[in-house]
């Protein structure tokens, strides 16, 4: 039998249901960027390696203001965010070349929200095949690449695009 390492899944196992603040509010205001993989600061989001992906490149977007649905942002931050999601898919495209996107947003803990009452968007690159017997058959995926080393590549390509 073969084993499958994802160690960085214990601390996301062990904080379910402990977290106090939000994450999406208290990472930016830390200003450790690259500890808390913060690849880009805007001035209305920001963008953030998902530190639990489903794939390698998982980013969110996210609004600084702590805002539960997309009708309350205003068309400053609205704005900003989707140029922020059309970097990411340059970014991603650019630096780790998938075949295709998924992009989603879920409002409320009935949709979905693990980060319930803070808005953001996934941008979840996908290649051909990442869909294989493992999370089909066995319910596991197997992520193949390290979050520094994501966070490392990423924010290596960044300056060659403009936002």
């Amino acid at each position: 039998m073969r084993k499958i390492w994802a160690p960085w899944r214990m601390q996301y196992i062990l904080q379910a249901g402990k977290d106090k603040g939000c994450i999406l509010c208290d990472k930016p205001a830390e200003k450790r960027d690259e500890a808390n993989y913060i690849l880009y600061s805007g001035k209305y989001n920001f963008v953030i390696l998902n530190a639990y992906p489903y794939t390698p490149g998982h980013l969110m977007v996210a609004p600084y203001r702590h805002i539960g649905n997309l009708t309350e942002a205003n068309a400053k931050e609205a704005d900003e965010h989707i140029k922020l999601m059309q970097l990411c898919i340059r970014l991603l495209t650019a630096e780790i070349k998938p075949d295709g996107f998924n992009l989603g947003m879920n409002l409320g803990k009935v949709a979905g929200a693990g980060l319930e009452g803070h808005i953001h968007t996934h941008v979840v690159p996908r290649w051909n095949g990442d869909h294989n017997f493992m999370s089909v058959v066995a319910d596991t995926r197997v992520i193949s690449e390290g979050l520094k080393t994501t966070y490392e590549k990423l924010k290596e390509g960044l300056p060659r695009l403009s936002v």
